[in-house]
């Protein structure tokens, strides 16, 4: 089982805000991972979707919970997360 975290800009969460805040973003998932969190992937969708703007695949929903709560999109009101469980079928 993995876990998928959806983030839905929230309002008021323009293309400037969102670049301003990414270069905290980026510095906190790769510590996130260098530090052993369980975070598998992660991006932005290329087509733009309502539902949500990106993603990220965890191996518990304790990282992704975890990873959640310091994400500073999160932290500075940019991202709205929601969490799902995904019974991913791997073909290696």
């Amino acid at each position: 089982m993995e876990f998928v975290v959806l983030y839905t800009l929230r309002g008021g969460a323009d293309r400037e805000r969102v670049l301003g805040a990414y270069p905290r973003h980026k510095a906190y998932y790769e510590a996130f991972r260098a530090d052993g969190g369980g975070l598998l992937a992660l991006g932005p969708f290329l087509t733009p979707d309502p539902a949500a703007g990106s993603m990220g695949i965890f191996s518990s929903r304790q990282d992704a919970e975890r990873f959640i709560a310091g994400d500073p999109f999160v932290l500075e009101g940019l991202a709205e997360p929601r969490v799902l469980e995904w019974n991913a079928v791997r073909f290696d």
